[in-house]
């Protein structure tokens, strides 16, 4: 591991690490347009979450994360789905505060490990994880974490990797969350539960807001326990 506090990747892991912690909970969001984009950020804000992972799954995807950047300064807004050296260079032009991968080729480990923006990098199994961490990473995404053992992998990887902090997502869902919040290596979680694109498109931002506030009293809850 990279121990030299003083390099820049490691003062780049420490700002993902800090963005996460303050998230506690990080919706996973698709939008379709910039008008849903900007409804969704207001019902989250709303509800009291105020950072979003927005993926690179749609056309409008970079237009969404550059609105969201001027019209909501409040918002910490990630670009996810991050797959290439094109979009890191994309994503930081939107002007987004961090990037998250599902995974990392080989390709992919030194664009990420010199790219100007907090990194959480994506990672399925221990030897991906010893990976990143063999490059300087600290904070990694565990995915699709609910089908690679969920809280007992979890569980399982924080005796030989204690350093490592991870944001479990994929299948995570309301009624699970709190189990994962209370790992000791889980920095954040990530999930979709409070925006599925079903509400998004019928434009049910009650729902979503109703939804944010629950997660939200679930991460102060889970603060209140640790401290």
């Amino acid at each position: 591991m990279n121990s030299d506090t003083s390099s820049p990747l490691y003062q780049r892991q420490q700002r993902a690490l800090w963005l996460l912690r303050a998230a506690g909970i990080l919706p996973i969001v698709t939008v379709d347009s910039i008008a849903q984009a900007r409804a969704m950020a207001e019902a989250l804000l709303r509800g009291g979450l105020r950072s979003i992972e927005l993926t690179l799954r749609t056309p409008i995807a970079l237009a969404a994360m550059a609105a969201l950047k001027r019209e909501f300064p409040e918002l910490i807004v990630g670009a996810g789905t991050v797959l290439t050296r094109d979009q890191i260079a994309a994503a930081e032009q939107a002007g987004v505060d961090f990037l998250v991968t599902p995974g990392v080729s080989a390709g992919m480990l030194l664009p990420l490990a010199e790219c100007p923006l907090p990194v959480v990098p994506g990672a399925a199994t221990p030897s991906e994880l010893l990976s990143l961490i063999e490059h300087g990473f600290c904070i990694a995404k565990l995915f699709p974490a609910a089908a690679i053992g969920g809280i007992a992998m979890l569980k399982a990887l924080h005796g030989p990797l204690p350093a490592l902090m991870l944001c479990p997502t994929g299948g995570i869902n309301e009624t699970d969350a709190a189990g994962y919040l209370a790992q000791p290596n889980v920095a954040c979680i990530g999930g979709s539960w409070m925006v599925p694109r079903a509400w998004l498109q019928a434009g049910e931002w009650e729902k979503v807001s109703a939804s944010a506030a629950r997660a939200r009293a679930m991460i102060d809850a889970a603060r209140a326990l640790a401290s």
